[in-house]
């Protein structure tokens, strides 16, 4: 008499179920792992000037420039460096200093522009200087004038101060008066020529500044054999 074992379908089911399942979980896996994203490579030069690579971003380089880079070597994207406070508070008192001296450049170079537009060769800034210098000079003759009025003014009220040369406070009124009108007015007239003068070197100083800044622009003069007529 044979011995059926009823248990044998039930164990060959789960066993067909369990290899079902792994195989199910196998292929999930593999479509999982083709489907993720390949890990990317850090790459950067360090403060000694070591090149470094990882597979993260790298905390050397954390004050620098790093690349991540794709498994075939291509430059995936750039990672900016990260600052502290104090450091970002330096790279933008930097980048204001940048920007002032940047307009300062912009600034010269459209002043150099003005000039030379004003003044396109040498011949007429010694000219526009030599009128600048002529209209001063001009005061100053003017002065120089009114104080040879003045000294042929005070030649008369010394004479009218004669007789009284030994006590002057004994001499009349107006003629005190017109003796202390004279010295002041000299005065004042010296002071302004002493002033023109000064004006002379101020007007020279800025002539000089702007030549020596417009004789690039104008570039080299042209040599007495190519100037001259053929």
């Amino acid at each position: 008499m044979r011995t059926r074992d009823h248990g044998k379908p039930t164990r060959l089911l789960a066993v067909a179920s369990f290899s079902l399942l792994a195989a199910t979980l196998l292929s999930g896996a593999a479509h999982a792992q083709k489907d993720a994203p390949a890990g990317g490579i850090y790459t950067c030069t360090d403060a000694r000037g070591r090149t470094l690579t990882a597979d993260r971003p790298i905390a050397d380089c954390s004050d620098r420039e790093q690349r991540e880079l794709s498994p075939s070597g291509l430059t995936r994207r750039k990672i900016e460096p990260t600052y502290s406070a104090r450091e970002m508070a330096e790279r933008e008192d930097r980048a204001r200093e940048a920007a002032v001296q940047a307009a300062k450049a912009t600034d010269e170079r459209r002043r150099e522009r003005a000039l030379l537009v004003r003044y396109p060769s040498a011949a007429s800034h010694d000219r526009e200087r030599n009128q600048a210098l002529s209209q001063v000079d001009a005061v100053i003759q003017a002065a120089q004038k009114r104080i040879a009025e003045l000294s042929e003014d005070r030649k008369k009220i010394d004479e009218e101060l004669e007789f009284y040369k030994a006590d002057t406070s004994k001499a009349p009124g107006a003629t005190r008066r017109k003796l202390e009108d004279n010295t002041q007015s000299m005065a004042v007239q010296n002071r302004f020529i002493t002033e023109q003068e000064e004006e002379k070197k101020r007007v020279n100083a800025r002539f000089d500044e702007e030549r020596a800044r417009l004789k690039p622009l104008w570039g080299p003069a042209p040599s007495a054999a190519a100037a001259a007529p053929r």
